[in-house]
This record gives structure tokens, sequence and C-alpha cells, in this order.
């Protein structure tokens, strides 16, 4: 059933990933410099939903841009689906992940030269070996486990498996504290689970060691404590950007997001 599910969502990416294509088609026909597209790829505890303050801002400045479906069940597996969007969209892309979408990144576009430049927000860079789970408990902070709602399903195959999601009450406080209420609270109602084995799965490649990376950094995130992402941003070199905001600095500061894509973006094109 995930993989069918996986399927689904790729294929719902296919679409707008065409559009995005078609998108950029036209501007070349038209006798002008195309921008790079922008792949966004979400969380875990969120959708593509999560990037619309982001993709309005990327539009209006003439970006095309691709919202992918992010299954939330582990990094590989993850990163295939990625895949077919990347390999979908032709021409260079910038690559943008936030949260456990960082290891998602990482792994899609090792080896790809259309991807010109990683994003990450408030988001992990694995290295190779290293786990989402690991890297949250390499410094104290993050107060997501007793935030955590695990839900324990049976598997078709035999076994059972558990996704986890966040208490719809503590929401807000632990994952965006700086969204208003309202808007959080439907935040929390739509939130999508995450694979308890994809936070626990382990890296195997790191895109971030070949191509040039950039960091939003948030200082009052509650998931992923600061200083775990201040450690993985300047291990990979990466030019950083810090900001006094919550986990979904997304949703609440996307004009901030987006000026960090169109640098990263304009690097590429020099």
């Amino acid at each position: 059933m995930v993989s069918a599910v996986a399927a689904g969502l790729a294929v719902g990416a296919f679409a707008l990933s065409g559009t995005a294509s078609g998108a950029s088609g036209r501007a070349e026909s038209a006798g002008k410099h195309t921008k790079p597209t922008v792949v966004l790829e979400h969380g875990a505890f969120a959708d593509g939903s999560s990037w619309n303050g982001v993709i309005a801002e990327l539009r209006a400045d003439g970006y095309p841009v691709v919202a992918a479906a992010n299954p939330l069940r582990g990094p590989a597996s993850d990163a295939s689906a990625l895949r077919t969007v990347l390999d979908h969209v032709k021409g260079p892309k910038v690559l943008v992940g936030h949260s456990y979408g960082g290891n998602v990144i990482s792994q899609a576009a090792t080896d790809d030269p259309q991807v010109k430049a990683l994003v990450y927000v408030a988001a992990f860079l694995p290295a190779p070996g290293e786990s989402a789970l690991e890297l949250t408990n390499k410094f104290p902070g993050s107060t997501l486990p007793d935030a955590l709602d695990p839900v324990t399903y049976e598997q078709a195959g035999g076994g059972t498996a558990t996704d986890l999601y966040i208490q719809q009450d503590k929401f807000r406080q632990q994952f965006a504290a700086d969204v208003p209420a309202r808007q959080a609270a439907l935040m929390a109602a739509a939130q999508r689970p995450v694979a308890q084995a994809a936070l626990e799965e382990k890296a195997a490649s790191a895109a971030w060691e070949t191509i040039p990376s950039w960091n939003i950094v948030t200082t009052r995130d509650l998931n992923i404590p600061a200083a775990v992402q201040r450690f993985m941003a300047k291990r990979a070199h990466s030019h950083t950007t810090e900001v006094a905001a919550s986990h979904s600095v997304a949703v609440s500061h996307p004009r901030l997001v987006s000026d960090v894509i169109e640098r990263a973006a304009r690097a590429t094109t020099r």
C-alpha cells in the first residue's frame, strides 16, 4: 500500500512539474533568460501547502516552482520518488528541503548535474551513515519526543510499523509558535505523519558535499535545535542565514525564505 500511495503522490507531483517545465519552455521560446526551476520538498508533519507563501513570492519574481509530494516513508525511498520529479523537470534546478526534507534532497540530488544549488530550511543535512534522530539528539533542546502521538499499524506484508504525528493540542507550540493560531490549528489537523523508521534510517549519500548550499537556521526551533542546525550548516560550508523563528519558518517568514532561495538561484547563473 505504501508503494501505491507513493506512486500516486509522484503522479500528482508530475502534473505540477509539467506545469513548471511548460512555463520554462515558454520563457525559452520567447527568448527570455530562463531562471532555474525551484523544487520544494516538505518535511514531516506538513504537506506541500506549507510552501504556499514561498511559492507566491517566487512566482511573483518569475521563478517556475514545483512543490513535490513527500511520502515520508524513508530517505532512500523518498529520494527515489523525488528523483522522478527531478527527471521530469527539464533544465537547471534549485532543490529546497524543509526539516526531514533536507535528508531527502541530500540523497535525491546526488550525482544530478542539473541540481545547481541546495537550500536547507530548518533542515537536516546528514552525512552518510547518520540519521535524523541521531542528529536531533546531538545537542540538547528538542522537545519533540514529548509532543509526539505515535500510531502503530499492521503492515500488509506482516509485522507492524509506527507513524508519528504531533499531538494537535501541542502542535502550535512545538511546530509553529509564530504562526497565527487559526492557521496553526489547520496545519495541525492536516499534518501528514512520518514513519518512525524514516527518522532512524541512515543516509546513504550527501549531495551537499559537492553542490553549493544555503541554509536557514531557526533559532526558536523546538524540533531541530539551533545548535544542531548550526553544526550541520558549518560542516557543509553553507551560506547561512539565521532568523528568530519557529520550525515552520516557511509559513511565518515566506519572504525571507524566498529571498534565500533566490540568492541561491542567482548564484547558479553567474
